[in-house]
């Protein structure tokens, strides 16, 4: 019998994706870039933003419920084979370098504590990191239903040092240090409102990966309906909190104060607050938290790969499973390229800010096809027999929806742009493969190739801008 999953395993299937190492990093994320005026206009576009590209991911489960496979199968069905590969490969590769944040935000976590791990990205930070993702490797390839668990476990407790932050907090809010900080404070480098929201986008984007946590999963649950339900739910209970977390520092510190924190910042703001117990209470709550989230995305992953396989948009070896129902091949490759990551940010400046923005670039573009496939839906009046009185808001709520993915590619910058490209053409390779194994013709439209030209130009020129140091990473 196929194992299903309830409401509550999915919904926790999005808490447990979104709530990760990002919400952690919000106070100095926010702190270095605005004041609380700019960080609410921030949440209103993104909350906003993501509010209505998970409205369509409702919809589109209960209109598409043929479409199972998650993300990609949208781009595909709308768009063709060739951008539904990339929606699929970035989605993936999007997914395998938030991994890497996780282990990096561990490593530097513990380096609060021993030096030997310093910032993240020495050799023994490396080597245990290391030993982590083989661990969990081998525990996924036990099944996916336990797996779920631990994950629905592990989510109730990360939230726990959460809410407590939240709680003492408001406790000890100062009116008058909120109202110095509330323009922007004091002592920080001069920037426009608008530059200040543009620093945070790609952070907020960062923290709301996983709302389709439970698309992701739609063959395993018991009820179609619950999919969307799960994804609503999920999002307005994380928002919050993303929102609270992010706000109520500026109650307790001054804006120079936060910015000059380490990562997690969390941690520091509370330690600076109660004492050094708050910087270990809230580190614990980091690696518990960070761990569910890595578990969380390292099925989403292979879950990504296997799904693209069966469906003909991947070669086949990664559509096998092994007898625990898992896909283990592609948990393998999934976890190699992990590992491949996690290496490099020996050589990385700040490899936690880098995965963080390259996470956040690679996953809106799977997001805009999402977006713009709802529209092309409402705009068509295609599975409108059924209440068409919803279609005009439907088209609405997608037309939002792709407006603001392509405005957070938009203000991510030209470096991310170049930094997917470098990672993008050379990920066809993949596809080749499939098309090859299956007799197709690789590309079957003029469109196709342009894609392909594109990414190929970007991917050169990323090589190019990283040679001569106009890019950096």
């Amino acid at each position: 019998m196929a194992q299903k999953l309830s409401l509550f395993a999915l919904t926790g299937m999005v808490v447990g994706s979104m709530v990760g190492a990002g919400i952690f990093s919000l106070p100095r994320t926010f702190g270095v870039a605005t004041g609380p005026f700019g960080a609410i206009i921030a949440w209103c576009i993104a909350g906003g933003g993501m509010y209505m590209l998970a409205r369509v991911f409702q919809s589109l489960a209960e209109r598409k419920p043929d479409l199972d496979a998650g993300v990609f199968a949208y781009a595909k069905e709308g768009f063709g084979d060739y951008p539904g590969f990339l929606s699929a490969f970035g989605y993936w590769i999007g997914s395998c370098i938030g991994n890497v944040s996780y282990w990096v935000l561990i490593k530097s976590t513990l380096g609060n504590f021993f030096p030997v791990f310093g910032d993240g990205n020495t050799v023994v930070a490396i080597l245990f990191a290391s030993v982590g993702i083989w661990l969990f490797h081998f525990m996924i390839l036990r099944g996916i239903q336990q797996a779920a668990f631990v994950n629905t476990v592990v989510t109730v407790a990360k939230v726990i040092p959460i809410i407590a932050f939240i709680i003492i907090l408001f406790f000890f809010f100062k009116l008058d240090l909120f109202r110095l900080n509330f323009w922007g404070g004091e002592g920080m480098p001069e920037a426009t409102l608008l530059q200040q929201i543009q620093a945070t986008m790609l952070a907020t984007v960062f923290v709301f990966i996983g709302i389709e946590g439970a698309s992701n999963y739609s063959r395993y649950a018991q009820a179609r309906s619950d999919i969307g339900t799960a994804t609503i739910m999920g999002f307005i209970g994380v928002s919050a909190l993303m929102v609270l977390v992010t706000l109520l520092p500026y109650a307790a510190l001054t804006r120079p104060e936060i910015a000059a924190m380490s990562q997690p910042s969390m941690a520091g703001v509370l330690a600076a607050v109660v004492g050094p117990w708050g910087a270990v209470f809230i580190s614990i709550g980091v690696i518990v938290s960070v761990l569910g989230a890595y578990l969380a995305w390292s099925l989403v992953c292979a879950e990504v790969l296997y799904v693209a396989a069966r469906t003909d948009d991947m070669p086949r070896l990664f559509g096998t499973e092994n007898q625990n129902k898992v896909p283990a091949a592609a948990l393998w490759l999934t976890n190699i390229v992990v590992q491949l990551f996690v290496i490099s940010t020996y050589w990385s400046q700040d490899a936690f800010a880098l995965m963080l923005n390259l996470t956040s670039s690679m996953s809106l573009i799977p997001y805009m096809f999402v977006a713009a496939f709802g529209f092309m839906l409402a705009q068509r009046a295609e599975t409108y027999e059924v209440r068409p009185r919803e279609r005009t808001r439907d088209l609405i709520i997608a037309s939002i929806a792709a407006v603001y993915t392509f405005f957070m590619i938009v203000a991510g910058g030209i470096k991310f742009v170049l930094l997917s490209a470098l990672l993008y053409a050379p990920g066809t390779i993949l596809y080749f493969w499939a098309r090859r194994e299956r007799g197709k013709r690789v590309f079957n439209t003029s469109i196709d190739w342009l894609i392909f030209a594109t990414a190929v130009i970007g991917c050169f020129a990323a090589i190019i801008g990283l040679s001569t140091g106009y890019l950096t990473i």
